[in-house]
């Protein structure tokens, strides 16, 4: 108990300057991101399995679900607010929806390429979008590029205390993280700077300030539901839920409760998407596991969900007696938070690792960045998942077949890889790594007859090593077994060897493609079945097909 309550003091310094400022990135009043860090605590706390997870406002969401919103209705209005409420509830619902259904694999749909890719490309918009704050030149609501263009043209405009805020608050968040991470350095930062614009008077030089914030807590309000709103934010709600399934998963696998243990993927989506819901009937927006925080916990010694209960109290303590405190906080200093955020999730050392391991893939990094940057960031992220589909299709539409040799010496069939390997004359052993369904059965036939052309002496045998057919759908096992039957009118048998997949030997003999090859011609192993032909095997003739 006595850790848990040092942890969430910690929490408490870590979170509250980041809640509030995510909740101007998100295009609500303050408050709401301390409404919506006290909805996640207690939505994960009631309902989640992991003992660590900080669940709360995320700055990886609130940009995708800001731009798409501001589309709709002016940020900061009432009926702004009431769509971030209502798109909260929906993404709870579709979340809590996830874990009924025991979905957790719907997460593994992001790869790292893609998932970095788009958090680089949302670190761009909150760089670029928090950059009149810290320069102190009014904000621009408008597409990326022409925000950009404004803030350039507008740069000999800026102010220099706003800057200095900025820049100050920006450097001690990252020193602080990199060199003593034990420290709450945004806190600190931010006390700095609210006590040096009262003193100074810098509202009056132009710095931009939050103003008192209402003590008030939070009260129970169900948002309108207007059918048409519903339809329009959809879309948009499913690709929060899914970030919020990719991200989630991500904290569980990097802070298991048990290492050893299992991992209930699943009910803690239930948990964050409880979270939600509370959220959006308390005048909050969407929640979402936090990476960082939940380290703090880990690090601070936490045990339980008790960590994030006390840090919410704090929170609560600190609007109910001290939102007067926050009056002096500038935007620039909120705006330095954020670009530290932003800084964060630009996962530079990921995408140099990814380069490094070769491929393409580094491609798809950059493909889902400047989809996200050049195109409104749902979008964007949409189309970043359907290429990641696209790609892994890709590998099952067009798969590795390869002529498998016996390694000198051994009755392993292998590929060669352009090592010296043992051919039996008259057989060919054909292998595709992949499940054989629609998508691939035709390019896999085409290849094996490529192979069989290509053969130095004639083939009288065909061997089909199956250990990477994990799967065999109708349209596969059709032409399978119309290129078996045209390889027998040929002259040539056909063998199949090490079917190991369950999935794959129960749709072989469903579909009669074991029955159509034969019980004798099916085997464990290649080299079994290369001994059964050199014993004399069967021979077919096109009289015997027919």
């Amino acid at each position: 108990m006595p850790r848990d309550a040092m942890a969430g003091l910690l929490l408490a310094a870590i979170a509250i300057p980041e809640q509030l400022a995510t909740a101007r990135l998100a295009g609500m009043p303050p408050e709401a991101g301390l409404f919506a860090f006290a909805a996640g605590a207690i939505g994960f706390a009631v309902f989640g399995t992991n003992r660590y997870l900080s669940a709360g406002a995320d700055s990886t969401i609130a940009p995708i679900f800001a731009s798409s919103l501001a589309l709709l209705a002016a940020p900061g209005s009432a009926d702004y607010a009431g769509l971030a409420t209502l798109l909260s509830i929906m993404v709870g619902a579709v979340l809590i929806g996830a874990a009924l259904l025991r979905a957790g694999w719907v997460a593994d749909l992001l790869s790292i390429p893609v998932t970095t890719g788009f958090m680089a490309g949302i670190a761009v918009h909150i760089i670029v979008g928090q950059m009149p704050s810290v320069l102190g030149l009014p904000d621009v609501h408008s597409p990326i590029a022409a925000q950009a263009l404004q803030i350039i043209q507008r740069l000999p405009d800026t102010n220099p205390f706003a800057l200095a805020i900025g820049l100050f608050v920006l450097a001690a968040t990252q020193a602080t993280e990199r060199r003593a991470k034990h420290l709450p350095g945004a806190l600190l930062a931010l006390v700095a700077v609210a006590g040096a614009t009262a003193l100074l008077h810098l509202d009056r030089h132009g710095v931009d300030v939050l103003g008192t914030l209402p003590a008030t807590l939070p009260h129970l309000a169900v948002p309108v539901a207007r059918p048409d709103d519903v339809l329009r934010i959809a879309p948009l709600a499913l690709i929060v839920a899914l970030v919020c399934m990719m991200q989630t998963a991500a904290v569980l696998r990097a802070f298991p409760s048990h290492p050893d243990g299992p991992r209930h993927v699943a009910r803690d989506f239930g948990g964050v998407g409880a979270g939600c819901v509370i959220a959006g009937l308390i005048g909050g927006f969407a929640v979402n596991a936090s990476p960082p925080r939940t380290a703090v916990v880990v690090s601070a010694g936490g045990g339980s969900q008790l960590v994030s209960i006390v840090a919410v109290i704090l929170a609560a303590a600190l609007l109910l007696g001290g939102g007067g405190l926050l009056a002096f906080v500038p935007h620039a200093a909120l705006g330095g938070i954020l670009i530290a955020v932003a800084v964060r999730i630009f996962r530079l050392k990921e995408m140099v690792t990814i380069a490094r391991s070769g491929g393409a893939e580094i491609w798809l990094v950059a493909a889902s960045a400047a989809l996200v940057v050049l195109l409104p960031i749902e979008t964007g992220m949409l189309a970043s998942i359907i290429l990641s589909l696209l790609l892994s299709s890709y590998a099952i539409a067009r798969p590795l077949c390869e002529e498998l040799a016996r390694a000198p010496g051994t009755t392993v069939w292998w590929p060669p890889h352009g090592e010296a390997g043992e051919h039996e004359p008259g057989i060919l052993v054909f292998a595709a790594a992949a499940p054989l369904n629609f998508t691939n059965a035709t390019f896999i036939r085409d290849q094996l007859t490529a192979a069989i052309e290509r053969a130095p002496s004639p083939v009288r045998l065909v061997v089909l090593e199956a250990s990477g057919v994990t799967g065999i759908d109708y349209t596969g096992a059709t032409v399978l077994l119309q290129a078996i039957g045209r390889l027998r009118s040929e002259g040539i048998q056909v063998a199949l060897a090490r079917l190991s997949a369950e999935r794959a030997y129960d749709s072989a003999a469903r579909t009669g493609l074991l029955a159509t090859i034969g019980p004798g011609q099916v085997f464990r192993s290649v080299e079994d079945a290369v001994r059964w032909f050199k014993r004399g095997g069967l021979r077919y003739s096109r009289t015997q097909v027919d």
